[in-house]
């Protein structure tokens, strides 16, 4: 049973709130009012019936010990994505309420620390993600009752608007890139991220069928490609047009099925930012196209594949994306084709009258 109890020692009065824990524990709360004492009874005894109870003690632990429990916990991660959380951490999770107790964590405090954070809206939002995911792990041990993240109100992220190049810009830009046009066409033409491209392998490239299977990603952690899974944690055969074959068997010349077939020129493992600065950014601007990035060419092989005739999920198979992903980033463009599929149908219906 729960009870209070008065105390004086050297003529100062405490209030004992004594209770037991669901499991039989005994804990004791001192209070200076024994108002205050019954109030923390009452909920205490109120969230025991509704099962709602927590710990006081369990809610001791720190948000930093806890966050680095948290990521030690985290065992499938690719490295790439432990690296960006254990920066979120340190960079600023950490300084903020490394040192107070998850129980000392309220709502109020996360919303007016999240409005304060002086980042893109992207980073925000990653910040918050991480965070909310280090509580949500609490409520599931037992040492919260409910996610202070929650409900928090997040900075809106306005999306720059996509590039989509022509095959006409595409072939430009490529022979912009010179030695590293076939860099260009592939990822054009695949939609395949820098990462999949990197850690490609000849023995992954069937030249007869014209299919790549895409079973690994390249990543730079900490200055070093590392390799992992793909984003999405799933191997997948994605097509190869006719016109590419001819270069991409040239790159295959004298290297072994484990080795990879994009490399730079001393044989290491290519690299985005390094392809960006010395070759892709000038080449981009002398045909007209500044601002692009290597990976917005994925855009553009959506874009051409869905002129094409591709459907969703030929574009979802390619990209490596869900169907959700890949309507919310490109299905205006399919609205392009709906004149395609009516003259389709009236072909077919004719074709189908006249044989009956």
């Amino acid at each position: 049973m729960a009870s209070i109890e008065l105390r004086e020692r050297n003529g100062v009065k405490r209030w004992y709130a004594r209770y037991r824990t669901p499991d039989g524990k005994q804990r004791t709360k001192t209070f200076d009012r024994k108002r205050d004492a019954q109030q923390f009874l009452t909920t205490v005894e109120s969230s025991k019936l509704t099962g709602a109870f927590v710990d006081p003690q369990r809610q001791g632990v720190t948000v930093g010990e806890w966050g680095d429990k948290w990521l030690a916990g985290k065992a499938n991660l690719a490295p790439k994505t432990r690296e960006t959380y254990q920066v979120m951490l340190d960079s600023h999770i950490r300084p903020r309420w490394g040192a107070v107790p998850l129980g000392k964590v309220t709502h109020v405090d996360v919303q007016e620390w999240i409005s304060g954070i002086d980042r893109a809206p992207a980073t925000v939002r990653k910040v918050h993600q991480v965070f909310g995911q280090m509580l949500a792990l609490a409520i599931k041990d037992g040492r919260l009752a409910i996610n202070p993240c929650e409900g928090i109100n997040l900075p809106g992220v306005v999306d720059a608007p996509k590039k989509f190049l022509t095959h006409v810009q595409v072939q430009q830009l490529a022979d912009a890139c010179g030695a590293h046009r076939i860099v260009v066409l592939f990822l054009a033409y695949t939609g395949l991220r820098w990462g999949e491209m990197a850690a490609l392998r000849v023995g992954r490239v069937d030249f007869l069928r014209r299919r790549a299977l895409i079973a690994e990603s390249a990543t730079p952690v900490r200055g070093a490609m590392t390799l992992g899974p793909t984003k999405g944690r799933k191997h997948r055969e994605i097509p190869l047009p006719k016109f590419l074959i001819e270069d991409l068997s040239r790159l295959a010349i004298g290297k072994g099925p484990d080795d990879f077939l994009f490399t730079g020129a001393r044989g290491a493992m290519l690299r985005s930012r390094t392809f960006q600065r010395d070759t892709f950014t000038e080449a981009a601007a002398a045909v007209g196209i500044r601002g692009l990035t290597p990976h917005e060419l994925r855009h553009t092989a959506a874009s051409l594949a869905i002129a094409a005739g591709a459907d969703v999920k030929v574009i979802q198979v390619m990209l490596g994306q869900k169907a959700s992903m890949t309507l919310d980033l490109y299905g205006h463009l399919f609205g392009d084709r709906l004149d395609v599929v009516a003259d389709a149908l009236d072909t077919a219906r004719v074709a189908a009258l006249a044989t009956s």
